[in-house]
């Protein structure tokens, strides 16, 4: 079983602070910022704390956060705290969180396990205990519903004597040495707390230091050596770079052995740099990172082709690619479903914040909510009236409008494809 590193944040009036107890900031505050921060640096998850009242408008504004964070990050949201009822696991396994903690030193949460689980799935289920009779007193109702425990104390050995489900610990235990042996227990899945939480601390060097002591961390590791990849006459191989969500090709650059491993180690793209004859970190100056998201060898192994997330800019002119400078085009129709549908709502959405006169969408958006909620039914009992017509013509019109219209609401609602395709993905 890998052992999974689980930064911490605790969420309180939309910002960051330090813990439970504490109110001090974080330097910037900024927590969208900071998972942003976890999730690029080698998270494996990113444990939420909602510290927020129970008052609706405070609630909803961060479960709200949450979202955004969900959003933006790679890695899976763990969302715990402030939760009272099956609407509150509800909205945040909607706002996207792989995991939501029930607090069971709270008796409407043990109350709430079996529904939940059954209704959402046990593995979307933690426990959170701070007291080792949280665990003892409610055993087999924790064994059968959730998929694992989040201990708040050092009770992963109390609890193995008992049990083999699989422990968080969350932990103020700050000595790497202490660390790395509670890593290596048996039933210890992965650790949170204030050591993994420390933003000056090297999630990628750490978790290099634990699979050298033998400890199964998530690293980046290749499955072809090095040796068994064709190099050029200067000892290097080419990589293509490509944005891992879009396709787009980005550059075109050069690594040798120490740059491929330097990037395996890191988890960001190093190259090495022919005109400089130095190893180059991309973005190591300029903040415009690539954080790499697979590495794959072409079918004559003399070609990597990369894919990334890329921060800002990858050409050095500031363009977003460097493959910018057309010689030569042939018209042709580019239909590819998801660009189409991008394409369509980001005009949408332009429209939405730079109003134009005469739109049909602009006239939407003024009309308000209700007229657009009247035309996606229209629309939608037009798709049934046409699929009764065997003509496929009629049904590809009435379901281009229909999906017109429901981008109009998704951009009223605050609502983007990603969004839908995340959750498509993650049914």
């Amino acid at each position: 079983m890998k052992k999974w590193l689980i930064p911490c944040l605790y969420l309180l009036r939309g910002k960051a602070v330090t813990g439970f107890g504490q109110r001090n900031k974080f330097e910037s505050g900024n927590i969208e910022e900071l998972a942003k921060f976890y999730s690029d640096s080698g998270a494996d998850e990113i444990l939420i704390f909602d510290l927020s009242s129970h008052k609706d408008e405070e609630h909803e504004a961060a479960i709200g956060t949450i979202k955004e964070i969900c959003r933006t990050c790679e890695c899976p949201v763990i969302g715990a705290g402030n939760i009272q009822r099956m609407e509150d696991v509800k909205k945040l396994i909607y706002a996207g969180c792989a995991k939501v903690a029930l607090n069971f030193s709270k008796e409407s949460n043990v109350a709430l396990l079996e529904e939940v689980s059954r209704r959402f799935g046990k593995e979307k289920m933690l426990c959170c205990v701070s007291d080792f009779s949280e665990f003892a007193d409610n055993q087999s109702l924790i064994e059968q519903y959730a998929g694992g425990v989040l201990a708040l104390d050092s009770l992963q050995d109390e609890i193995h004597k008992l049990s083999e489900i699989p422990v968080i610990l969350h932990t103020e235990e700050n000595k790497r040495e202490a660390l790395e042996e509670i890593l290596g227990l048996e039933n210890i899945a992965g650790i949170s707390g204030q050591f993994i939480s420390s933003i000056s601390l090297n999630l990628m060097e750490f978790k290099e230091e634990c699979k050298k002591k033998g400890i199964a961390v998530n690293t980046f590791e290749s499955k072809i050596a090095w040796s068994d990849f064709k190099l050029n006459s200067d000892g290097m191989i080419p990589v293509i770079v490509q944005d891992y969500k879009t396709d787009e090709v980005l550059m075109l650059a050069y690594m040798n052995e120490e740059a491929f491993e330097t990037t395996l180690c890191t988890g960001k793209m190093t190259y090495w740099s022919r005109s400089r004859g130095e190893l180059w970190m991309k973005g190591l100056t300029s903040g415009h990172i690539q954080y790499v998201k697979s590495l794959t060898l072409d079918c004559d192994n003399d070609t990597i082709l990369a894919k990334v997330a890329q921060v800002g800019a990858a050409c050095h002119t500031g363009n977003r690619t460097c493959f910018f400078k057309e010689l030569m085009k042939k018209e042709y129709d580019d239909t590819n479903p998801l660009r189409v549908f991008q394409n369509v709502f980001d005009v949408i959405q332009d429209r939405r914040i730079h109003p134009k006169e005469g739109s049909y969408t602009n006239y939407l958006f003024d009309k308000g909510i209700d007229k657009i909620l009247k035309k996606v039914g229209e629309e939608c009992t037009e798709i049934v009236i046409a699929a009764k017509n065997p003509d496929k013509e009629e049904i590809k019109y009435e379901i281009s409008d229909f999906l017109y219209h429901v981008m109009v609401l998704m951009a009223a609602k605050g609502v983007t494809w990603e969004d839908i395709t995340k959750e498509l993905a993650r049914r």
